[in-house]
């Protein structure tokens, strides 16, 4: 099978086209925002770099359930969850769609100093009061990246959160490495895994070869379970526009683990789940990226948390198996206002 042709852009935008940089540059910045649109709200956001505007749209009005999305990347885009209106209004549930900072329709500083963990926790924080989020409303949901960020929000700031859930997200970056490497990858046929990993060991990943051989043995299988052709517009879109700076920068090129050298390697957090003590879900699907072992693991070290698989899900659950994922986040969400 040949790659198909969404990955081709992908490979163009989302790994190759921008290499990362230890240098502050130019903090000027670009906002893609063309139209306001009904529940809109640019929100400045003051960093060491000066002040910027993110997007954030929101979606019902539920005055005890207002759930805000982060989403993964970093440097993908709230399109992550745009079927998310299919499912939620009919169920009288609020929630925010919003880009960080570096992401679509938020402003796009060029400045590597701004991708730190710390500095987009600080942003969820401004983001949060912006909107009059408190205690008695206030869920954040993040998913992969966005999971990480949940956490470390969490950690920092949770006397103003109602709920919490993380999203197919394990709480060690090495942890996850390894499951990468030594279960999914195996899983793939021989030839193809080591060639993978031929590429990655030369650092080889302006290689065509890499992509599509990810495009045809990982992506379908672990990041949504469907041909590629068949994958929403909503994702792809997202995929088009992913910051590769703040991507490249953070994260790295890897699909097996984070690159040396990029800034988020070495982050865990199991110790530190057991200090997370608000009403917590954690989402998993069987054929994840991430180890639904291990997130199921990460519930029970939670004081207040459950844990929901997804059997027939990936690292986007919602899309591929929104028949086992609305019900219970609905439900959760549902039973923690209740309380």
């Amino acid at each position: 099978m040949k790659i198909l042709g969404f990955l081709i852009p992908l490979a163009a935008i989302f790994f190759f086209s921008c290499q990362p940089s230890n240098q502050t540059e130019s903090a000027e910045s670009t906002s893609t925002l063309d139209a306001i649109e009904e529940g809109v709200k640019m929100i400045p956001v003051k960093t060491p770099s000066g002040e910027f505007q993110v997007f954030t749209q929101r979606v019902g009005d539920n005055p005890s359930i207002k759930v805000l999305l982060l989403h993964g990347g970093p440097g993908m885009t709230h399109q992550q969850y745009a079927n998310f209106k299919d499912y939620l209004p009919q169920e009288g549930i609020e929630f925010i769609w919003y880009d960080q900072l570096g992401s679509a329709h938020s402003d796009q500083p060029s400045d590597s100093t701004l991708w730190t963990i710390e500095r987009f926790v600080s942003e969820v924080e401004q983001v949060r009061v912006a909107l009059g989020l408190n205690k008695d409303n206030f869920y954040l949901y993040g998913q992969s990246w966005g999971g990480m960020l949940g956490i470390e929000y969490a950690l920092a700031h949770q006397e103003n959160l109602k709920g919490l859930i993380i999203s197919n997200m394990m709480a060690s970056l090495d942890d996850y490495e390894k499951y990468a490497k030594e279960v999914l990858g195996p899983q793939m046929p021989s030839e193809v895994f080591e060639e993978l990993m031929e590429i990655e060991k030369n650092n080889d990943f302006e290689n065509p070869r890499y992509m599509e051989l990810l495009g045809e043995h990982h992506y379908p299988y672990h990041v949504l379970r469907k041909p590629a052709d068949e994958w929403p517009a909503e994702i792809n879109k997202m995929m088009g526009e992913v910051n590769p700076e703040v991507y490249v920068y953070m994260q790295g090129y890897s699909e097996f683990g984070i690159t040396p050298g990029a800034s988020l390697a070495g982050w865990d957090r199991k110790s530190d789940l057991q200090k997370i003590t608000v009403p917590t879900l954690v989402i998993a699907g069987t054929h994840d990226t991430m180890d639904p072992a291990h997130l199921e693991w990460m519930s029970e070290q939670l004081p207040n948390g459950q844990f929901l698989l997804c059997p027939n899900g990936s690292h986007l659950s919602q899309y591929d198996d929104p028949e086992h994922f609305f019900p219970g986040l609905i439900s959760f969400l549902k039973e923690v206002d209740k309380k």
